[in-house]
């Protein structure tokens, strides 16, 4: 592939829009033949297409993210009364923990990879790649204004969800924010336009930082918390469901067995392990725990023990979800244009489910695998992303900030809008949700920039003894002090929210509209400002 670098303009010198002639293609050279016009067409509809696979993936991601933060031991403790032997389950994860790290940084991950991948690419150069920073700070914007403007209008009308760990919050959130003013600092105070080897460290070390201080009001140690009672909390991360299903002798062929499985799949409804009876040819189901498949065939059923069969015939289930195009709940509607319309779907989302069909089921090894996988396929979704960026920036002439800022963080936050949403749906408060909104932004800065930021400092400083440099650092300042100021306003509203209706989301549907408008419109502002500041109009 041709290379990309070539076509920037001289630093200093950003506008909106740059016309040159761009011969950087994709696939194949006959793409620079076409006219730009179409050129352009093409490449935002890859990258549309790219979001969309970024959105089947969260799914799945998200799913095994669940059965990860369920995993429970047993432990074994001495009543010193009664001497009795007590056994009792305990979850090996900490919600706090887990919000912060399992969902946060997964979520992150796209901003994550595409940062990491912009630095390395720009591994030698004195300037830093511009793609990283904008994306983070701009995906910064979305994940705390549209995010939280689809959160607040997600649970049912009149439903009140709010945050039963204030503590919790206002750590991540004081964290958040200091992340943007610890970045200000780093690129206007101490080393104006310049970041150096120990800025870059410092700013990785301060995610430790905020695990510590997050765990430490979790556990509400003296000293280090804030003296904030929580509310009852529920006992599972995510509610048990309830699943209607069919009866254990009720004989399934092959077809509605993997149809049945893969709607559960697609709904979020945990699925049936096929487990052979032994009485009879037939295949009869019962239902097991949503955990690990050794686990679940061992505690509270018997002597039931799975088959490897049985493993390999949840993978296979997947992919026959993901080829079959018409559900029978969509067999079942009347309008035919309706269908029609599901079906094109399902044929567009083809190519991506067959993909992620490859991912391992989630109920192996709690998760884990899964859950790796899954970050997987997101990082190569990324990378195929900043390609197709630099080919519009490359073809449209459009700073690449302006891009960074509007499409690329938008599509890349979009694992963090299905998480937040799917949190906002199932979960019982608003704990999680919130929190992936506020840990996310806190990620962005000390992982997502910091890491690649390291990358770079480490080499500049060991190949040139010399720092890297910051290529439209004032812009990018800018666009810090907007997002400082609107996220402001969004905070109180928060507040405001919880101080007269009990809640941050839900509640009358007027006023959970009336927050979701006034959420988007600070985001139009953010966008707006920075576009025009990054570009040198204002």
């Amino acid at each position: 592939m041709a290379s990309l670098g070539n076509y920037t303009a001289d630093r200093g010198h950003s506008t909106i829009l740059r016309r040159e002639k761009c011969d950087a293609y994709l696939l194949i050279h006959l793409e620079t033949v076409l006219g730009e016009g179409f050129r352009t067409f093409l490449y935002f509809l890859g990258l549309a297409y790219c979001f969309i696979g970024l959105s089947a993936i969260t799914a799945r991601f998200f799913r095994s993210m669940e059965s990860v933060v369920k995993h429970s031991r047993t432990v074994e403790t001495i009543d010193p009364l009664t001497n009795t032997k007590i056994v009792k389950n305990e979850k090996v994860w900490n919600y706090t923990i887990a919000d912060i790290t399992l969902l946060a940084f997964g979520t992150s991950f796209p901003q994550i990879s595409l940062a990491t991948i912009d630095a390395i690419r720009n591994v030698g150069n004195l300037y830093a790649g511009g793609l990283g920073p904008g994306t983070l700070v701009g995906s910064a914007a979305f994940d705390l204004f549209p995010i939280h403007a689809v959160c607040v209008v997600v649970p049912k009308a009149g439903e009140l969800k709010k945050i039963s760990d204030i503590g919790v919050w206002l750590v991540e959130l004081f964290w958040s924010f200091w992340a943007y003013i610890w970045l200000y600092i780093i690129l206007e105070v101490w080393t104006p336009n310049v970041v150096t080897l120990w800025e870059s460290l410092l700013t990785v070390l301060q995610f430790g930082l905020l695990l510590i201080h997050a765990y430490a009001q979790d556990k509400r140690w003296p000293y280090l918390s804030l003296p904030i009672e929580r509310d009852e909390r529920p006992v599972e991360w995510v509610p048990v469901e309830v699943v209607k299903y069919s009866p254990l002798n009720k004989v399934h062929d092959r077809h509605s067995e993997a149809s049945q499985v893969g709607e559960e799949e697609n709904s979020g409804i945990v699925d049936i392990f096929s487990i052979h009876s032994g009485e009879g040819t037939g295949h009869f189901y019962q239902n097991l725990a949503d955990g690990d498949i050794t686990e679940s065939s061992t505690s509270n059923s018997g002597n039931i023990i799975p088959e490897e069969s049985d493993i390999v015939s949840i993978w296979k289930h997947q992919f026959v979800d993901a080829l079959t195009l018409e559900s029978a709940e969509s067999r079942k509607l009347n309008n035919i244009y309706l269908r029609v319309a599901r079906i094109f779907w399902q044929s567009l989302l083809l190519p991506w489910k067959f993909l992620f069909a490859f991912v391992p089921p989630y109920q192996i090894a709690h998760g884990w695998i899964a859950f790796i996988c899954s970050l997987m396929f997101i990082s190569g979704i990324a990378y195929i992303v900043t390609k197709l960026t630099d080919l519009i920036s490359c073809v449209t002439g459009i700073n690449p900030y302006v891009i960074a800022f509007t499409a690329l963080a938008s599509g890349t936050s979009w694992p963090d809008l299905v998480a937040s949403k799917i949190a906002a749906e199932r979960q019982l408060t608003a704990d999680s949700a919130i929190a992936n909104i506020t840990c996310s932004n806190s990620v962005n800065i000390y992982i997502g920039i910091g890491v690649p930021w390291l990358i770079d400092t480490l080499y500049n400083y060991i190949a040139y003894r010399e720092p890297l440099r910051i290529d439209n650092a004032e812009g990018l300042s800018f666009s810090l002090l907007v997002f400082f100021s609107t996220s402001v306003a969004c905070i109180g509203v928060l507040v405001f929210r919880r101080l007269t209706i009990g809640a941050e989301l839900g509640g009358p549907r007027v006023w959970a509209w009336v927050t979701c408008i006034f959420f988007m419109l600070l985001w139009l502002i953010f966008v707006v400002l920075s576009s025009l500041r990054v570009s040198g109009i204002i």
